[in-house]
């Protein structure tokens, strides 16, 4: 069966759908119109890909070929990205995966096999994929330094639990002294004194020095640290348990301090490109986007404007909308699974620091919370989906965000919501009657048990 061309796309040459795996890669090919397919292997190195590469170039004489894989990021599609005759198109896993087991009930697996079901999807359902279309360079680095940086931080949460774990058996009190066991006054404490006896030894003018040269000034907190210290005792006295358990202290040390320092460094670097960025004032704008926030609403939307037509396209993309299930007379609506955790992670951490610096913001998850009874959480991605409308507009457009220019919108909105309907009878050309007074009422923001609540100026 031939392949199918869809309408105004480029006309490919060949169609290649690959099957990769770590070591060596299964290829499946047809050339556009033939309706026969060839197969065979490609090694994971670069020579090997060069070589592939520049044969389907010679022999298609540089006309596209169309590439189908099941990667968006990886060892494979990043060093297919550099050959400018190759248009790929990644295949999600679980579309393969499902194409696969509709195909296959029985459940057979084979990696030719494979790429033969990923060269039906290519050929046949390419309108259901999204073609591979690189960001700028500055762009897609900030993404990686973003991403990764949230890899390092949820890692060194991990330790740090870890870590937590550990000081409950052997040393509960220091758990109590410092904020953040991975700051660097408790870690060098910790390798300093791992077990309470050790400090205790220590004298007090020792300990002072000590919290001060680590940035521990106040006065009040080093003394209350050090009557706590003479007063403690110890958890345990078991040297089978204490003497491993400082060694694994010190282990989980070193890791949470790599840890800190590389999120540092990752964070310095996001910093320089983010500044240099020129859609940086657009997000820096947006209350509650900070230093970390906003360089990942920056990536969430890229630079390529053409990339989505509308809102309604972006959104489910950030996995921040639910998802409606309808069958018969049932509905299910559930939140989203299939998503990009990190998108989805970062517009709902946005949202949820915005309530603290937008007074909108503020009133409508107090308005979630209270009128409609959602928990936070459902509150807060209520808010996030209103945001991201907002933010795509302003992306859109090029224009930062102005918190005044919203407001009053909100209240135009809202006053115009507000005014009588026409009145039965009444046709086209004619005037509604008014009711009450003839000057309009005004609208304001005001203070409401704490929160900013819009209303009328009479109320």
């Amino acid at each position: 069966m031939s392949a199918i061309v869809t309408a105004g796309e480029a006309e490919y040459a060949a169609f290649v759908a690959l099957d990769w795996a770590d070591q060596e890669h299964a290829w499946a090919l047809e050339v556009a119109g033939s309706g026969k397919r060839e197969h065979g292997k490609l090694k994971q190195t670069p020579e090997a890909i060069e070589a592939w590469a520049v044969e389907l170039a010679t022999r298609f004489g540089g006309r596209p070929v169309a590439v189908g894989l099941e990667q968006a990021r990886g060892a494979l599609i990043y060093a297919l990205q550099k050959y400018s005759h190759l248009v790929l198109y990644p295949i999600h896993p679980s579309t393969s995966s499902a194409y696969r087991t509709a195909m296959f009930p029985s459940g057979g697996k084979d990696d030719p096999m494979d790429a033969d079901l990923q060269l039906d999807l290519l050929t046949h359902h390419r309108d259901r994929l999204r073609r591979l279309q690189l960001d700028t360079e500055e762009t897609r680095k900030l993404q990686l330094l973003t991403e990764n940086r949230r890899q390092l931080v949820e890692e060194r949460k991990a330790q740090t639990n870890r870590l937590t774990n550990l000081l409950k058996t052997i040393f509960p009190q220091v758990l109590k002294w410092f904020d953040a066991l991975y700051s660097p006054i408790a870690v060098a404490f910790l390798q300093r004194w791992p077990t309470l006896p050790q400090v205790q030894q220590e004298d007090e003018e020792t300990l002072r020095q000590f919290f001060h040269q680590h940035g521990s000034r106040s006065d009040s907190r080093i003394e209350k640290r050090m009557n706590e210290i003479r007063a403690a005792q110890p958890a345990i006295q078991d040297p089978a348990i204490i003497e491993p358990g400082v060694l694994m202290l010190h282990a989980l040390l070193g890791v949470i301090t790599a840890l800190r320092e590389g999120i540092a460094k990752l964070e310095e670097s996001g910093e320089n490109v983010f500044a240099a960025h020129p859609d940086a004032a657009i997000f820096t704008s947006f209350p509650g986007a900070g230093a970390v926030l906003a360089p990942r609403l920056l990536v969430a939307f890229g630079t390529r404007r053409d990339r989505w037509n509308s809102v309604e396209e972006f959104q489910p993309y950030t996995g921040i909308p639910p998802i409606t299930v309808r069958s018969g007379k049932s509905e299910w609506i559930h939140f989203r699974w299939g998503c990009s955790k990190f998108l989805r992670q970062s517009f709902h951490e946005f949202a949820e620091q915005s309530i603290l610096q937008s007074e909108w913001a503020r009133e409508f998850h107090h308005h979630q919370r209270e009128v409609k009874k959602l928990d936070h959480h459902a509150a807060v991605r209520s808010l996030a989906y209103k945001w991201q409308r907002i933010l795509f507009a302003c992306w859109k457009n090029g224009t930062p965000y102005q918190e005044s220019f919203h407001q009053e919108r909100l209240l135009t909105r809202h006053a115009t919501q507000s005014q009588p309907k026409p009145a039965a009878g009444q046709g086209k050309g004619k005037t509604p009657k008014r009711t009450g007074s003839s000057n309009p009422v005004a609208f304001q923001f005001k203070k409401v048990a704490g929160f900013s609540k819009l209303s009328d100026a009479t109320s």
